[in-house]
């Protein structure tokens, strides 16, 4: 079995015709129907019905071929990223918790190449998915946000998954209050002090346990608790709730900063910023530009 027996055949099926299919791959409509009288004879089912005006797909051959043109797509894709380098647009891939010194430090880093063409991605996810995203390359690296809570459950998850763990920088945690929220003009806050305010956290979808939080403080019984899986979102209703966010106190202007005061918390749990990579991996040169522009910020 080959790739070009599995282009014949779905050419044929598109055409319904043997002659139509022939014309359409430039090939001789006898070469043709011998290449599919081999491979009809190779997987043991009859792919074509031949009627007088062309060609019928059996129930067999179209189960064949939904499977032929996926095993054609995935070879095109290689195809195209390691034979046709002259087409190929530069790519780069990182995901990352919901934290905007990740997004600022993929913005520098795109800025500082100004490439004409490119092809990037940009994946804001559950924690679970960050590290499922780097364990299987669909992400060169991902960034994360470790609490003293979880940071050794973590780094075991890490080794089991075969990757490893860049530690960067480490910030203290604060709270994020609306500027006339009826608590922001306390010099510091404890939790309990905000219990009849909601809590925005984010959602971690299947995996429930604290330990795949990215807030620091997550065994904390908070009363009432909103969870979002988008940052926009999560401080559109912290402001329009009087509801509050736990985080590191490293925000832009992007997330309405004007409208928000940032305030000490009592209960002292630090996060400790860094990148997922898989072991033994080398970065790419603009993976570790990216890197570079993240651990800039651990002077800001």
């Amino acid at each position: 079995m080959t790739i070009m027996q599995l282009k014949y055949i779905i050419a044929i099926d598109e055409e319904c015709s043997m002659r139509k299919a022939a014309d359409k791959l430039y090939v001789s409509q006898p070469g043709l129907s011998s290449a599919v009288r081999d491979l009809e004879n190779e997987i043991g089912i009859q792919i074509f019905e031949r009627v007088h005006n062309g060609v019928v797909t059996t129930a067999a051959g179209a189960s064949f071929i939904a499977y032929a043109r996926g095993a054609v797509e995935e070879f095109e894709k290689i195809e195209g990223r390691y034979l046709n380098t002259q087409n190929v647009r530069p790519s780069f891939s990182v995901s990352m918790q919901h934290y905007t010194v990740a997004v600022n430090a993929f913005i520098d880093t795109v800025k500082e190449y100004d490439l004409p063409e490119y092809q990037y991605f940009v994946r804001e996810t559950q924690t679970g998915e960050v590290i499922e995203d780097v364990k299987t390359l669909r992400s060169e690296v991902g960034v994360i946000a470790l609490s003293d809570f979880n940071k050794n459950t973590f780094l075991k998850i890490f080794a089991d998954a075969s990757l490893d763990f860049h530690e960067l920088f480490s910030r203290n945690t604060y709270v994020y209050l609306k500027k006339d929220h009826p608590l922001a003009d306390r010099e510091e806050l404890s939790l309990d002090e905000l219990q009849d305010y909601p809590c925005m956290v984010f959602d971690q979808g299947d995996n429930t346990s604290f330990y795949y939080r990215e807030e620091a403080l997550a065994t904390y019984d908070y009363k009432k608790v909103i969870s979002t899986n988008e940052r926009a979102t999560s401080v559109e209703l912290m402001l329009g709730l009087n509801g509050y966010a736990v985080g590191t106190a490293m925000l832009d202007d992007s997330l309405n900063i004007s409208e928000i005061k940032v305030v000490k918390l009592k209960e002292d749990e630090s996060l400790t910023f860094g990148y997922l990579t898989r072991k033994g991996a080398v970065l790419s040169e603009m993976g570790q530009t990216f890197v570079t522009k993240l651990e800039a910020y651990k002077e800001k």
